[in-house]
């Protein structure tokens, strides 16, 4: 028997679309998930937008007031979409309303937002998941099986990188995204933030870091009305970027093992170009975001000249299968999030957690906490052990 599982998302833009998508897809690659969710609420507060959303995606109800979500018996799980400086308030009311979690990273400004949000579902006893969605693709959990089953060797070192133009435009609308109040760091917490859970995800807890970042568009316009997404304001008021858009890190893995990490929106030329290279002592392993349902693979005895060989993952790999039936059909972004809301879904089913959890983004916060301060002293900071269990 399925159950129906009101759902609400707060926040509508690009990403609460995403959300809602993945909501209306879940059960066609998941018919075995013992949950329905039923769009009940969205709660917007940028004029029309929540009706539009509700008249085009089928939510029963649109508000302007997410508060009005809290209140509500009927709703006992909400999407959290909303811009950075509201994680906290919104994901703590709505823990404390009794309502499962399903929040987008980097959950808050720092790594006390995220603690609060997770101590937060915590007491209140519910689930709790977060939008690390790179992690969720077949070949991310192909590459991880193979590194977890020694065949690379030792990992000896690796390389992770999230180059995007979405900020490179001069004209590019001074939004929340580039002030400190409410979007704290910049590409740390758009970017980075992603690759410090890959990095985690594949190799384990990040022991000490050296970080260097950098503003390289000191000066944006600031929009006339509300800019959705990354729109652009010829002739605006001149203001500030508060925050970075470039940082580079050095990482020590508790392992021994040796990372880089770097991330940039000013990268002209680089469309979403996200991926990482994973190098042990007999063998490698790279993905590329663009090539997502694909890995580079080396691995053999040979050490010197060993070839590469390109593998497309199949019904074996990860949530391949709810997809696709077989090797080189390809999967996209959005399958992503569908398998990120089938796991929350079925953690609130079975009351244990599946995928990205709050301890995943508290710990992946304290590594950018981390970050800002070796930027800002120019020294190594080392990093407490992740939560028990390793990555989610």
């Amino acid at each position: 028997m399925v159950d129906a599982l009101g759902v609400a998302v707060v926040g509508f833009g690009w990403m609460g679309r995403v959300h809602t998508r993945a909501y209306a897809r879940v059960g066609h690659h998941y018919p075995q998930l013992p949950l329905r969710p039923e769009l009940l609420t969205v709660a917007e507060e940028v004029p029309d937008r929540a009706e539009e959303a509700a008249a085009r995606f089928g939510f029963a109800r649109a508000t302007r007031d997410w508060r009005e979500v809290a209140a509500d018996p009927r709703v006992r799980a909400v999407s959290v979409t909303v811009p950075n400086f509201l994680h906290r308030e919104i994901g703590v009311a709505m823990a404390e309303a009794g309502k499962h979690l399903w929040i987008e990273k980097p959950v808050g400004l720092t790594g006390a937002d995220a603690r609060a949000v997770a101590d937060a579902v915590a007491r209140a006893g519910v689930q709790g998941a977060v939008g690390f969605n790179y992690r969720n693709a077949p070949a991310v959990e192909a590459a991880r099986d193979l590194i977890a089953g020694g065949e690379l060797g030792t990992v000896t070192h690796a390389r992770f990188r999230l180059f995007s133009d979405y900020a490179a435009h001069p004209d590019a609308a001074l939004t929340w995204r580039y002030e400190r109040a409410r979007g704290g760091s910049g590409v740390l917490g758009d970017l980075a933030s992603h690759g410090v859970d890959l990095a985690r995800f594949l190799l384990g807890d990040i022991a000490s870091l050296s970080a260097d970042t950098a503003v390289f568009v000191p000066v944006r316009a600031r929009p006339a009305g509300t800019a959705a997404g990354h729109a652009r304001a010829p002739g605006g008021e001149p203001g500030p970027v508060e925050n970075e858009d470039y940082a580079g890190c050095l990482l020590r893995f508790a392992s021994g093992a040796r990372g880089v990490l770097e991330a940039c929106r000013v990268s002209v030329g680089e469309q979403n170009n996200y991926g990482f290279e994973v190098h042990g002592t007999r063998g490698a392993v790279s993905w590329d975001f663009r090539r997502m349902n694909e890995l580079a693979v080396s691995r053999g005895t040979t050490y010197q000249d060993q070839p590469v060989s390109t593998v497309y993952v199949g019904p074996g790999a990860g949530e391949f299968a709810a997809f696709q039936p077989g090797a080189a059909n390809a999967m996209g972004y959005d399958d992503l999030k569908v398998v990120e809301a089938y796991r929350f879904l079925r953690s609130v089913a079975e009351g244990r957690p599946y995928g990205a959890t709050l301890a995943d983004a508290v710990h992946g916060a304290a590594v950018l906490d981390a970050m800002v301060l070796s930027a800002g002293t120019r020294r190594w900071v080392d990093l407490p052990p992740g939560p028990p269990g390793g990555p989610g």
